[in-house]
C-alpha cells in the first residue's frame, strides 16, 4: 500500500486544549450542523475557556467521490456556514496515516493535546477514551438519512442539472442552504458527474 503523503505538516507549536469536533465534512450538512450546534451549547455551558476546534479529517486523500472535495473546499464551506449560524471556531486539516492506534497521538500535533473530544462516532470515540481523553458522546440525528455517502450520492445525481432552484429543493432536505450556495458558486458539484466511481461504501 502506499504510503500517504503529510499534507499538511503538522505545525511547529502544537495548539493549545480545545474542545474537538473531528469529522471528513464529505460535504458537510444538516446531520454535521446539529452535532457542531450541540457542541457548541456544550462547550458554552461546560468548558467556556476552551476553543471550538473543528478537525477536517481525510485532508491528504486523492480526489475521488469518496473525498470529491479538497480540506481547503471543506474548510471554506464550514467557515461560510460557521458565519451564517455566528459560531466560532478553530478550523484544522488533519492528515489520515492509517494507523489507528497511533491516530490520537498523531491528530494532537494539529488540534492540541488534554482538551475535549466530542463524537457522534463510536470508533473514535473509542480511540480517544484509550487515549485517556474526556470523551462527550452524542447521537447523530436522523443517521440514516444524513450518511456522508448518501448525500453525496444525491449531489452526484444533481451534478449535471443546471436548475438551481431544483437542486436546492433537493439537496436542501439534507444539507444547510449556505453549503449548497458554497457548492453551485464554486462549480464543486459538476465534477462529480466525471469522478466515475460507482456505488459507495459507507463514510
Amino acid at each position: 500500500m502506499t504510503k500517504l503523503p503529510l499534507i499538511p505538516p503538522p505545525p511547529q507549536d502544537i495548539p493549545e486544549p480545545g474542545f474537538v469536533v473531528l469529522g471528513r465534512f464529505q460535504p458537510f450538512h444538516n446531520g454535521h450542523a446539529a452535532m457542531i450546534t450541540a457542541a457548541e451549547k456544550y462547550r458554552v455551558n461546560n468548558c467556556p475557556e476552551l476553543k471550538l476546534i473543528i478537525a477536517v479529517g481525510s485532508s491528504n486523500r486523492p480526489q475521488t467521490l469518496t473525498n470529491p472535495w479538497s480540506d481547503k473546499e471543506r474548510i471554506d464551506m464550514i467557515s461560510s456556514w460557521l458565519n451564517k449560524v455566528n459560531i466560532e471556531a478553530n478550523i484544522v486539516s488533519i492528515p489520515d496515516i492509517e494507523d489507528p492506534p497511533n491516530w490520537v497521538s498523531h491528530a494532537e500535533k494539529y488540534h492540541g493535546k488534554s482538551g475535549i473530544f466530542f463524537s457522534s462516532d463510536i470508533h473514535s470515540s473509542e480511540l480517544y477514551e484509550i487515549s485517556l481523553w474526556p470523551v462527550i458522546s452524542t447521537s447523530l440525528i436522523e443517521r440514516d438519512r444524513f450518511e456522508g455517502w448518501r448525500v453525496r450520492e444525491t449531489a452526484r445525481m444533481l451534478s449535471t442539472i443546471n436548475d438551481e432552484n431544483a437542486i436546492k429543493m433537493i439537496l436542501g432536505q439534507s444539507v444547510p442552504e449556505t453549503i449548497i450556495d458554497f457548492l453551485i458558486s464554486n462549480d464543486c458539484l459538476k465534477r462529480l458527474a466525471f469522478l466515475g466511481e460507482g456505488g459507495e461504501p459507507v463514510g
